[in-house]
């Protein structure tokens, strides 16, 4: 799938660098080099709030760490500050602490004053970033492009942690062994995704083969969901072209997984392959178009579909699709309805809390068949994989309409059925 000119944006805009990292490298390489000259005439305990105050200034940020600071002399000059806070001025919340920063880079750095960004490596020991206040900080800064530094001995991140609006990611490991904008970039990150309901310790291995433009994007790794008794481990691949103007985008995005659904003795297989444009704005995630596929067995259709697809406080699923065959394991239908050859036509339409706890509005169709209603995914979920169900029928809500079906050798016509799974909650009929 191609982009729109106007998604795609002119090539100026293509080769944009991360805003993040962009924003961060020259005020920090001329840090250093100011650290370390400053250093040659003055003692550390002097030159800690100088430097600090000097680049927070350059920032727009308020500075400040605690503890003994150190620097080194050698063949790759150093320095390390621990207790590292920066905020806004004024602000409540920082957008960055860390207990321990250190970096170091080469002698040419130094005698360049700056104006090479090369650098030899970066450490930082329990990060916090609060992702509302590095997106409100972002939005102060002007526009501009820039380049990357480089990191010849690489990037390390020990158990740190991202703050976002009702979710977090902690114990974040990463690693990247080398960044050079003209080469191939690969990291490696691992922790732990928490939001109210939901924990998913991830392991994932990322490429990026060109920096400089973001193309040639992958992230692939074992990603495990759990909320309650049940598990969803599952191996994911995610990749695309990255384009950061005008926000995080994957132009197209392929998204891939394969995994199983665990619950006591159950285990139903699956595998999900999702395609379209996915961008990321203010917190939420969006798939406009989406096109949808998913296979498995037992419970688990064989459904392609199209529609929409978004994630942010809300999850939004808007998809027509088919189901090739009727699965073996779901209930039986009666003839003529079960003997039918012809796909089920199949709408989704949901909108409510991520873990699908709200109703979810579906409709079907199948020759002269039709429903329309709505349905309890999570009792959905319980009911498939008990052994001993309650009813024969899934739990949902709705209106079946078939010009004919054939029950025990009589056939009806003009049948409409309605079901109610919960009549006391169900709302009274229109008069």
């Amino acid at each position: 799938m191609n982009a729109s000119p106007r998604q795609a944006g002119t090539p100026r805009a293509r080769r944009r660098w991360p805003r993040v990292l962009l924003v961060c490298a020259v005020p920090l390489a001329l840090l250093v080099v100011l650290w370390l000259v400053v250093w040659l005439a003055l003692p550390p305990e002097r030159v800690v709030p100088m430097v600090l105050a000097r680049i927070g200034a350059s920032m727009n940020l308020e500075i400040s760490a605690e503890g003994d600071a150190a620097s080194r002399l050698g063949a790759h000059p150093s320095f390390v500050v621990r207790n590292l806070v920066a905020r806004e001025p004024g602000a409540e919340r920082p957008l960055l602490q860390a207990r321990r920063l250190l970096v170091s880079l080469p002698w040419s750095t130094i005698r360049s004053l700056g104006d090479t960004l090369d650098l030899v490596r970066i450490e930082l020991d329990e990060p916090v970033v609060d992702v509302a206040a590095l997106q409100h900080w972002l939005g102060t800064r002007p526009p501009g492009e820039g380049r990357l530094p480089t990191l010849s001995d690489g990037l390390r991140v020990r158990d740190g942690r991202i703050e976002g609006a009702g979710w977090r990611i902690e114990a974040l490991r990463l690693a990247l062994p080398r960044l050079h904008p003209d080469q191939p970039l690969r990291a490696q990150a691992a922790g732990r995704y928490v939001d109210a309901s939901t924990r998913a310790p991830f392991d994932l291995a990322a490429t990026l083969m060109r920096p400089a433009s973001g193309r040639g994007f992958a992230v692939a790794g074992p990603v495990v969901p759990a909320q309650g008794d049940w598990r969803l481990p599952a191996w994911i691949t995610l990749s695309g072209a990255l384009h950061w103007n005008d926000g995080l985008r994957l132009l197209p995005a392929r998204f891939g997984a394969s995994g199983r659904y665990l619950s006591g003795d159950t285990t139903v297989p699956f595998s999900l392959g999702v395609h379209g444009p996915l961008r990321a704005h203010d917190g939420s995630w969006t798939l406009v178009p989406a096109g949808l596929a998913l296979r498995g067995g037992g419970l688990v259709p064989v459904f392609d579909a199209r529609g929409r697809l978004g994630l942010g406080q809300r999850l939004l699923l808007d998809l027509d699709g088919r189901i090739a065959q009727w699965p073996e394991a779901w209930p039986a239908l009666p003839p003529p309805l079960g003997g039918s050859r012809e796909p089920l036509a199949l709408s989704l339409a949901y909108l409510g809390a991520p873990d699908l706890s709200d109703p979810l509005a579906l409709r079907a169709g199948r020759d002269d068949m039709r429903f329309d209603g709505r349905l309890d995914v999570p009792a959905l979920v319980v009911w498939g994989t008990s052994t001993l169900p309650d009813s024969l029928l899934p739990p949902l809500d709705g209106r079946l309409e078939a010009a004919r079906i054939e029950i025990s050798g009589a056939q009806l016509e003009g049948v409409v059925v309605e079901f109610e799974d919960d009549p006391a909650a169900a709302p009274a009929p229109p008069p």
